[in-house]
């Protein structure tokens, strides 16, 4: 078992907690304490998803878990962005980021599922 830290997909989600802590601070008070803090759940959620399918005999569901995370994220990120609370050009980076995580965890869903 390879320690989760060591992990890409743990290394990229969780360099995209820190963009989204540096990103919510720019936001109007309004949408700071609503939104900006149910996207930092939902991320930090995403990378302990992600720890314990390291750790478990049973990735799959933690997995799943992680991928229903991410979508909750997209939604919050589009809900931000018709909010004008994103600039376009750091919507494009962080939706490079998601779809990346996104196809990681699919990759070693599939994976777990074909060595079970």
């Amino acid at each position: 078992m390879t320690t989760y830290y060591n992990l890409p997909v743990y290394k990229q989600s969780y360099d995209l907690l820190l963009e989204i802590f540096k990103l919510t601070k720019e936001f109007n008070r309004e949408y700071k304490y609503t939104i900006g803090e149910e996207l930092k759940k939902e991320t930090t959620a995403m990378i302990i998803n992600i720890y314990r399918a390291n750790r478990s005999n049973n990735k799959i569901d933690h997995i799943d878990n992680a991928r229903e995370n991410i979508e909750v994220i997209r939604l919050l990120i589009r809900l931000l962005k018709d909010l004008k609370q994103i600039q376009v050009a750091r919507i494009a980076r962080l939706n490079l980021s998601i779809e990346e995580l996104s196809k990681q965890l699919t990759g070693w869903g599939n994976y777990s599922k074909i060595s079970k």
